[in-house]
């Protein structure tokens, strides 16, 4: 009976053994990990991630930067406007056949648009942006000139409006429904549908011409020297004029997002642990709701450069406005191809930045160019 048992229990474990080794050849199970651990995973910080997006716009500006001027330049040559007019001013009637020759051929205007768009480019790359015949001066000189009151005006405008728009967005999305958040709402769907130029001239009407708080045109009095509070005092109202020309869709979009993160069951879940007031605004609604902000402010950088130049055409604003407009009007290559493309490059910048922001804040946003 004993030898029995023995060998009835020999059988059992050699089949319990057959059982749970695996059979030859086939793969041995992965052992399993102790409750607790946590597996660690190879992903890219949040700055290679930037680094990487900014990367790939760099790449994808260059093609674009180059077909823009080459659709400016065909354009441009498209256009009835003759060059000549402007290159010779008020002698284009009187001059003569030879010196309107003369002209052309120093201007290369009889140059085919493909033709000139080449030598603009190895132009460029020497280091000479040519001499603009509107202006009377080098592109370097213009552009140096009124670049950093053009760049000065728009960031601090993008940068205000921004600011108003997210935090007043904020609270009237939280308090959705209220007299705060109609009011806002309904003053924003007029200016959005309100032309910049025409909040600088009730800016103008009301506050220079009315009041007469602040100077009409201009950033300095006729005569003195460019001073820090003779450009502040003259900045005020085209600086008002651009910013709130800006503010409309970006507080619009703010509020939506707010109302729509504020409904989501995230925040019902913070809710419910006792989480509310400015606790949860700022840390559970804002940081989702400010990133459709951020995209706003991308696609809508061409708007900011075009008000900008409207703002500046109506106040005087010794700003890049008067010389990119005179510029296309005079088919003046040499000028309009740097601002043209300037103006290209920033629209992509701004909208390559504004990506990178929000992957900086979401990690888990996966962005390609």
């Amino acid at each position: 009976m004993v030898e029995s048992a023995v060998l009835d229990a020999d059988v059992v474990t050699t089949q319990t053994r057959a059982a749970t080794e695996p059979v030859a050849g086939t793969p041995r199970p992965a052992p399993e990990r102790p409750f607790g651990t946590v597996e660690h995973t190879r992903r890219p910080t949040r700055s290679r991630t930037v680094l990487r997006l900014l990367g790939r716009r760099i790449l994808v500006m260059i093609p674009t930067v180059l077909l823009v001027s080459l659709g400016v330049f065909a354009v441009a040559a498209a256009s009835p406007f003759d060059p000549l007019t402007a290159h010779l001013g008020d002698n284009y009637q009187s001059a003569t056949q030879a010196q309107r020759g003369a002209v052309t051929q120093a201007y290369g205007l009889d140059d085919h648009w493909f033709a000139a768009w080449w030598k603009w480019w190895v132009a460029v790359f020497q280091g000479d942006l040519g001499w603009s015949s509107t202006m009377r001066q080098s592109v370097a000189d213009v552009i140096g000139q009124g670049l950093p009151f053009t760049l000065g005006m728009s960031l601090a405008a993008l940068l205000s409006a921004a600011a108003v728009a997210i935090a007043l967005g904020a609270v009237i999305g939280m308090r959705r429904g209220g007299l705060l958040d109609r009011a806002c709402t309904a003053l924003a769907a007029i200016l959005a549908a309100t032309p910049p130029f025409v909040v600088s001239l009730v800016l103008v009407s009301a506050f220079a011409v009315g009041l007469g708080w602040f100077p009409t045109s201009g950033a300095r009095r006729p005569g003195d020297d460019y001073s820090f509070d003779g450009l502040i005092t003259h900045a005020v109202l085209p600086y008002l004029a651009l910013t709130i020309s800006m503010i409309p869709w970006l507080l619009l979009t703010m509020r939506s997002a707010v109302v729509d993160a504020a409904a989501s069951d995230a925040v019902r879940g913070a809710r419910a642990r006792g989480v509310g007031g400015w606790t949860l605004l700022r840390g559970h609604v804002v940081p989702v709701s400010v990133l459709p902000t951020l995209a706003l402010l991308g696609t809508r950088s061409p708007e900011l450069i075009a008000g900008a130049a409207i703002v500046e055409t109506v106040f005087g604003w010794p700003g890049l406005a008067e010389a990119l407009v005179d510029s296309a009007v005079a088919l003046d290559f040499s000028l309009l191809a740097p601002l043209a493309v300037g103006s290209v490059v920033l629209v992509l910048i701004g909208s390559a930045l504004s990506d990178a922001a929000a992957v900086w804040i979401d990690p888990r946003i996966g962005l390609r160019a």
